[in-house]
């Protein structure tokens, strides 16, 4: 039989994600696959560079924590958004890695073709605690 958590211990979990990672995180989205772990270097070229709101994750529920607040920054570079990393604020670290799409994805954006200077926005971000 797998571990199961009860729904209070997964919001814990889903709640020091975001008190891990820190106030005012860094989304960094870039081109091509991710890295095999978040402890790996970036690859791919850097599209968008955006600092989080202060409090970026709203409060876990139901073994779910979504993003708070307005997620929105500038194309530094031009291509196709593959996948992103949330970083701490002095941007070393990076604490979470996954993919970028348009109704699949684990980041939802509103436009993954990135031109420079274009507003890019995260339609959609949810962390989620199976109960296994």
């Amino acid at each position: 039989m797998a571990l199961q958590y009860s729904v209070a211990v997964n919001n814990a979990r889903l709640d020091a994600v975001e008190t891990a990672t820190g106030a005012s995180a860094k989304l960094r989205i870039y081109t091509g696959a991710a890295p095999a772990n978040c402890a790996a270097a970036a690859t791919g070229t850097l599209l968008v560079d955006m600092t989080l709101p202060a409090d970026w994750m709203a409060a876990a529920s139901s073994g779910s924590k979504a993003k708070a607040g307005t997620w929105s920054g500038t194309g530094v570079a031009a291509g196709t958004a593959g996948y992103f990393r949330i970083v701490d604020n002095a941007g070393t670290t990076a604490h979470i890695q996954g993919t970028c799409g348009i109704g699949t994805g684990d980041l939802q954006l509103d436009n993954t073709n990135i031109a420079i200077s274009q507003t890019v926005t995260v339609n959609t971000f949810t962390l989620n605690a199976a109960n296994t």
